[in-house]
This record gives structure tokens, C-alpha cells and sequence, in this order.
């Protein structure tokens, strides 16, 4: 009886713990929603209110041909559009348009989050 009581606690324990995806999932949303949303759209589909204002327009991430990069160089995608942009695409695209985003001190894990949460929706979407 004892044991089967410890069996059950330690099942609520483990049901009710955030695991570690999750909360990776949650800091890549808002990581997305707070920065890249604005062009990409919450949908990932360059549908963002300034998506057209860029030159060249926000892409849409979810085609096939950016699913595959995503997936072959996980993170690598993510934080070289960050920490390098298109010349001053995205800053420029910012200024521009009056958006000023706080600034952010990336860290690998936030990359990883990122990526991880782009991959998800894009995965839904398809």
C-alpha cells in the first residue's frame, strides 16, 4: 500500500513539473513574438505589418527549401540572420518604420529556443 502511494506522488511529481522542452518552447515564443513577429508574422509566413516595408520583402519561412535548412543547421540559421543581418536589412527595416525593439543579449540557449519553436510551428503549418 505504502508503495503504491509513493508510485502515485512520485506520477503527480513528474505530471505536473514543467519539462525542460516546455520551457524551452515557452522562451522560444516569446523570444519570436517579441522580435521577429513583426515581419514574419505570427504565422512565420512573412504576413508581419512590416513584411512588405523590407527590401527585399520578409520571406516566408515556411517553404519547403527553408524547412530543410532549419532542420540540416539547427540554430545556425537563426542566429547568423541575428547576429549578422542582411547588410543593415533589419535595422534599417526597423528605424524606418519607427519599431524600436529593447536590447537583447542573445544567449546560445535562446538561439536553440528559437529554433526549436520555428521548426514547431512551421511543422504545424505543413
Amino acid at each position: 500500500m505504502k508503495a503504491e502511494k509513493n508510485l502515485i506522488a512520485a506520477l503527480i511529481i513528474i505530471l505536473l513539473t514543467p519539462s525542460i522542452s516546455l520551457a524551452d518552447g515557452i522562451n522560444g515564443e516569446r523570444i519570436f513574438l517579441k522580435r521577429c513577429a513583426v515581419c514574419h508574422g505570427v504565422d512565420i509566413k512573412g504576413t508581419g505589418p512590416l513584411a512588405q516595408k523590407s527590401v527585399p520583402p520578409t520571406p516566408d519561412l515556411t517553404t519547403p527549401a527553408f524547412r530543410k535548412r532549419l532542420r540540416d543547421y539547427p540554430g545556425v540559421i537563426v542566429s547568423s540572420v541575428i547576429l549578422r543581418p542582411n547588410g543593415d536589412l533589419i535595422p534599417k527595416t526597423l528605424r524606418e518604420n519607427g519599431v524600436k525593439l529593447p536590447a537583447f543579449a542573445w544567449t546560445v540557449q535562446d538561439f536553440r529556443d528559437l529554433n526549436e519553436y520555428m521548426a514547431g510551428v512551421i511543422t504545424k503549418t505543413n
